[in-house]
């Protein structure tokens, strides 16, 4: 079972809590600070508890652009976060680890960039994880760990799984209400509706062949890169410019799969009825039957699958939406995100899977969901039926740390 911060007593215990605040960045100053607005409940939790807390977190990948140092990031917590807050230019160094004894109840400090340090970016058996640097030097000054990290928690690397091997552990907020709602999705009422879509067209697929497997899906909507590779599959030829782009993304073996998933369960999914492109600079919409779109890439869904999905979404008790309709940076082709998003929060329940799917809502400014998830990778594995090796190193802390 995996324990909270209800089961913490945290005064005067230092708290090690592993968040995932990794987060745009250009020219060393944050342009979104949601994924840290999202960990202040639990830092604000522990620290006001007399909580002594110790913050990593990653910012990045290793060669590129938004790979950079977390002082930032300690800034702006300074600035959102009722306690004091430092920052230290090491994670687990001699002087980090002073740091760490230095602080007093009611204190924070915002380690390194955890992926400065190779072994972070590689990934371990939890057993072996807690053999690495990171873990055998910060473990002794710490007396508690917290894993907040959902968006993370499909990684298995040392941050996220090796402290659960040595130290009594729990779960954070975000944790926990991630857990709650996409661990949980078979207890949501139906009729239950699934809209995939985004370019991540094998995790989606996964996801697809899972619930409706599993009778999670009472319909399956597909939109997208997701929808014209099922557009593909079903025999719609999209023109030269569409089947290129999903060649060239690697996907194109996921048609098979789109065709064998139709095969099985075409009565349970629904495939775009038109499609928008660009042509001399407007956005125009095009139905099936006047397809192959003249070497134009498909940029979206029309109108009349719009009217089609907001039907199914009347006749539904929960929807779970999973990746945008189309190319919704532009502004041409953000018309079917936004409207199938804004129809889906009139539904009883309503759920929204991270990653490119909570940045769109927050470009388009759209909100009012049950769950928005702070996790892409993570909340597609659950909804995969997969665990997640983060939490499974909380819900197999070792006996020997479990009696607290």
């Amino acid at each position: 079972m995996i324990e909270t911060l209800d089961d913490i007593d945290a005064r005067g215990t230092t708290v090690g809590v592993r968040i995932d605040c990794n987060s745009p960045v250009e020219d060393d100053t944050l342009v979104d600070d949601s994924r840290l607005r999202a960990h202040v409940e639990t830092l604000e939790t522990l620290l006001d508890r007399g909580a002594r807390v110790a913050v990593l977190a990653h910012q990045g990948r290793p060669g590129g652009d938004q790979f950079t140092t977390l002082e930032p990031h300690a800034e702006r917590f300074a600035e959102i976060l009722s306690h004091a807050v430092e920052y230290v230019d090491e994670t687990h160094g001699e002087s980090a680890r002073s740091a760490i004894r230095s602080l007093d109840d009611g204190e924070c400090l915002v380690l390194e960039n955890t992926r400065f340090y190779s072994e972070e970016y590689m990934e371990f058996e939890p057993s072996r994880a807690a053999q690495t640097h990171l873990v055998t030097r910060l473990a002794p000054v710490l007396d508690a760990f917290v894993n907040d990290a959902f968006a993370a928690a499909h990684r298995s690397q040392p941050s996220l799984v090796g402290f659960a091997e040595v130290l009594p552990s729990y779960a954070g907020r975000v944790m926990e209400r991630e857990l709650d709602v996409l661990g949980d999705v078979e207890s949501t009422p139906t009729p239950r509706t699934y809209v995939l879509g985004g370019a991540k067209v094998s995790d989606s697929i996964d996801v697809a062949e899972n619930v409706l497997e599993t009778g999670l899906a009472d319909r399956v909507l597909t939109v997208g890169l997701v929808g014209n590779v099922f557009l593909s599959a079903s025999g719609v030829n999209l023109g030269d410019a569409s089947s290129d782009f999903v060649y060239d993304q690697g996907y194109w073996d996921e048609i098979d799969r789109a065709a064998d998933l139709l095969a099985a369960y075409g009565d349970r999914i629904e495939l775009p009825r038109d499609v928008a492109i660009e042509r001399e600079g407007e956005r125009v919409e095009l139905e099936r039957s006047e397809l192959p779109a003249d070497g134009h890439l498909a940029m979206d869904v029309g109108e009349r699958t719009i009217e089609a999905y907001v039907g199914h979404f009347e006749e539904s008790n929960t929807v779970i939406l999973n990746g945008p309709a189309g190319v919704f940076e532009e502004e041409a082709f953000e018309r079917g995100t936004r409207e199938l998003f804004a129809a889906a929060t009139d539904v009883d329940t309503s759920i929204v899977g991270g990653g490119d799917t909570a940045s769109a809502l927050r470009s388009l400014g759209v909100d009012g969901f049950t769950h928005v998830s702070t996790g892409g990778g993570a909340a597609l594995t659950l909804l995969t039926g997969e665990s997640l090796p983060a939490v499974d190193a909380l819900d197999n802390v070792n006996e020997s740390t479990a009696g607290r």
